[in-house]
């Protein structure tokens, strides 16, 4: 025991050792440090436990709430669009009378052997319906652009500015085919706000579209998208009696929309809520405003717009189709097998019926012009005069005839 004693280190001498060692390691660890080469760009080797690092960036909700003042909402462009057009943008108020027939049950003979035969003679009963719409004044004047169906039949109209003042509005003209109406108030002699009306050809897929309105009741409302497509047919939308190709949009549009202007990112009008699809969601469509610029003035005249006429129903065709249709032993009819479109049918006493054009033709030119699609054609014939004679290039069957059309008045027939 005294052995193991003798070699213990005084508690003094123990603390010496310890510091010095300490003292040892931490030189050499210096001169370490000192001695690795600097990289080549001056910054502290990688291998270097000890680097320096950037300072943590303050937290930006801190510096939020230790700021005195907030900053103001500058706001966006989807703002300053509805700031440049909301006020003139309106709604519609109709009213219409209809006669309500008796109850269908009075002509059942089995009741009327027990209420009597006089039940013929019974008046038809009277119904007040209202609707409601939006619209766009476009014209100091007074003049407020609309849909046809907005205002269809109405006895009464009342316009509705964003501001709360109403004004009685009379209907100088609607368009069914176009479906568009021009409704006059009578200002008064007072100050109204007008829409910037834009170009709907300088359109692309893609641009910012913002649909103003009242849908459902609701005044002044706003929703944003993006313009979807182009040009998109009123056939293929499914509203054959129409005469148009709409833009398409994935801003929200709903009933009471209609009317309403379809705003570009600067503010202008570039097109006119109209439709919208109950088996579609995000999908609405709005009439191309160079078209509502073409005719208003028409309609804000009472005149009739020309809509030239030829009296088909048409479908494209390509060889394919028609050879399929062909092998089919219970096809209604041989078609020629070339591209063209296809006379479905003939409306009775309709120009393309005196002219001598026939179910099952193949029309492959009008005016020397090719044509392929329903939509092509039809264009083209809205684009004549009513009136005119056009000459179409018909297939039938293995033969080519040239055929003399002379168009009519749409709303004629």
């Amino acid at each position: 025991m005294r052995l193991f004693k003798f070699f213990r280190p005084a508690p003094r001498i123990g603390a010496r050792w310890f510091a010095l060692i300490l003292g040892m390691t931490i030189a050499l660890s210096a001169l370490a440090i000192n001695a690795a080469p600097a990289a080549a760009d001056g910054s502290n080797p990688p291998n270097l436990q000890f680097q320096s690092f950037p300072p943590t960036a303050a937290n930006p909700q801190l510096l939020a709430l230790r700021s005195p003042e907030l900053p103001g909402d500058t706001g966006s462009f989807v703002t300053a669009a509805v700031d440049r057009v909301g006020p003139a943008v309106v709604r519609i108020d109709t009213e219409r009378t209809v006669s309500r027939n008796i109850d269908p049950l009075m002509e059942d003979p089995f009741f009327r052997r027990f209420l009597g035969e006089d039940l013929g003679s019974m008046t038809p009963r009277q119904e007040r319906l209202r609707g409601q719409g939006s619209g766009f004044i476009i014209d100091k004047s007074g003049i407020v652009l609309t849909n046809a169906h907005v205002v269809d039949k109405a006895d009464r109209v009342t316009v509705t500015l964003n501001d709360g003042r109403t004004f009685p509005g009379k209907v100088q003209g609607t368009d069914e085919v176009t479906d568009l109406a021009v409704v006059k108030i009578n200002t008064k002699e007072v100050n109204l706000p007008v829409a910037t009306l834009g170009d709907s050809d300088a359109v692309k897929v893609g641009d910012w579209a913002i649909a103003v309105g009242n849908p459902l009741g609701f005044d002044n409302t706003v929703t944003l998208g993006i313009i979807s497509t182009l040009k998109r047919s009123s056939a293929a939308v499914g509203i054959p009696d129409k005469r148009l190709d709409f833009i398409q949009t994935d801003a929200a549009i709903n009933p009471g929309n209609s009317g309403g202007p379809l705003l570009n990112s600067r503010g202008e009008v570039i097109g006119i809520n109209t439709a919208i699809r109950a088996d579609a969601m995000g999908i609405g469509f709005a009439i191309p405003i160079d078209k509502a610029k073409a005719i208003y003035a028409q309609l804000a005249k009472g005149e009739q717009v020309s809509h030239p006429f030829l009296g088909i129903q048409m479908i494209a065709l390509t060889p394919e189709m028609a050879r399929e249709n062909n092998s089919d032993p219970n096809a209604p009819l041989i078609v020629p097998e070339v591209k063209g479109v296809l006379v479905m049918r003939v409306v009775p006493n309709t120009p393309a019926e005196k002219a001598g054009i026939r179910k099952g033709d193949v029309i492959v030119q009008i005016e020397g012009e090719g044509v392929t699609e329903p939509e092509q054609l039809q264009n083209l014939v809205e684009n004549s005069q009513i009136g005119q004679i056009l000459k179409l290039k018909v297939r039938r069957g293995a033969q080519i005839k040239e055929v003399p059309v002379q168009t009519a008045q749409l709303q004629d027939f």
